[in-house]
């Protein structure tokens, strides 16, 4: 008895652009030469398969195979180089991404947003009978977040979060530099030694702001700044709100030009 079978079409076949196509499979094909047996998949994901997108990247994914390949350091690195020489020959437009297949499995069975997207947007070049039925079993739900994802999600925004406010406080730290930079060496110019941070601000206003060379207000934003980040490496500051912070800094843009032009004699 015969009967016809008739195959699936490939996901997203619709989503790549034909440049980001032809560069990737020439990209998966030379890949697939140097390294066949470690290779697990190549997947053209991200903005670059979106028709409607201009995309100057084309992002792909390639999963290598931790299960049945020991992952040596020399293997690492030759994977490494083959990978920048490929890029260097057909395009460095090509960004890569790299996981391991364990990881990869990993992300998925949690349901991690990366991975859930790279399934839900990804078109296989290469594929070792694995992403496509991952793929299909997104599409029909099957694939679905789980609590550790949930939670693993929330501890990295928070994480970030903290890293923002973080970075506002070293921001203060680098303003308070710029301004101590300069006012040295408008100090300098008119003959005075450097001097510790803490009496700067006391020297601007004895040699600058009382020789009519600098307005009182950088004497006094000195003062303030060296005043902020002592709290601040003292850990007794740990925010900062952003109209003080956007205050500091457009004083200090205004500050550095005006020592400037004391140190050039203006």
């Amino acid at each position: 008895m015969e009967f016809r079978v008739n195959k699936k079409l490939r996901s997203n076949l619709e989503r790549y652009s034909r440049d980001s196509f032809h560069l990737s499979a020439e990209f998966a094909k030379e890949l697939v030469k140097e390294g066949k047996d470690f290779i697990k998949a190549v997947v053209l994901f991200g903005s670059s398969v979106r028709k409607d997108r201009k995309a100057h990247d084309v992002d792909v994914l390639v999963i290598v195979d931790d299960v049945n390949v020991q992952l040596s350091r020399e293997l690492i690195h030759t994977y490494r180089l083959i990978v920048q020489q490929q890029i260097a020959k057909i395009s460095t437009r090509l960004h890569v991404t790299t996981l391991k297949f364990t990881s990869f499995w990993e992300y998925v069975r949690v349901g991690d947003p990366v991975a859930i997207n790279m399934l839900r947007e990804g078109y296989p070049l290469i594929d070792t009978n694995f992403f496509l039925p991952l793929q299909r079993l997104l599409q029909q739900g099957r694939v679905r977040p789980s609590p550790e994802a949930v939670y693993t999600y929330f501890f990295k925004a928070k994480e970030t979060l903290h890293n923002a406010r973080w970075h506002v406080m070293q921001m203060l730290v680098d303003l308070y530099w710029s301004a101590v930079d300069a006012s040295h060496a408008a100090l300098m110019a008119v003959g005075e030694m450097p001097v510790d941070p803490e009496n700067v601000a006391g020297l601007l206003e004895a040699r600058l702001v009382k020789a009519g060379l600098l307005e009182r207000e950088f004497a006094l934003h000195m003062a303030e700044l060296y005043r902020l980040q002592k709290e601040v490496t003292r850990g007794e500051r740990t925010q900062l709100e952003a109209v003080k912070v956007d205050e500091l800094m457009e004083r200090t843009s205004r500050m550095v030009p005006a020592l400037e032009k004391v140190a050039r004699g203006r």
